[in-house]
């Protein structure tokens, strides 16, 4: 398993994700998606016809997502799980062709909620290489 229960449990807390890839033009693009799973499966309406897959298609396989969310403005409480993947398209349903991210780094912190900037310790921030393990869950 790559990703920690804590992560993976927050992943699947959150319905939407943020996901960046770049085009031939080398402008990010950034868009929120709706995945499945921790090995981040992503779709969506007419899911061969949007940027995504266009941007893979055109060899610009490195991409990121972000999940995270604020789980209180008072005291500012911010959760996140930041990863860089790469991505390929392949069948799901038949003929239909979603993105799959293979994760290579990731970053989470404060998936507890208990971190703010009023707490009494250091923000925590764990970080992984994906890449020297089996990928998945």
């Amino acid at each position: 398993m790559t990703f920690t229960d804590d992560e993976i449990g927050y992943a699947k807390s959150q319905p939407v994700a943020r996901f960046a890839s770049v085009p031939g033009t080398g402008q990010p693009d950034v868009t929120p998606v709706m995945f499945d799973g921790c090995h981040f499966y992503i779709g969506g309406h007419k899911p061969t016809r949007t940027r995504r897959p266009r941007n893979v298609r055109a060899g610009n396989e490195k991409v990121a997502l972000v999940i995270d969310d604020l789980l209180s403005l008072a005291p500012w409480t911010l959760r996140f799980l930041r990863v860089y993947s790469t991505a390929g398209l392949v069948l799901h349903g038949g003929n239909n062709q979603i993105l799959r991210l293979t994760p290579i780094t990731s970053w989470s912190s404060n998936l507890s909620g208990t971190w703010s900037p009023e707490s009494s310790y250091t923000l925590p921030v764990h970080k992984k290489d994906h890449t020297a393990e089996p990928r998945g869950l």
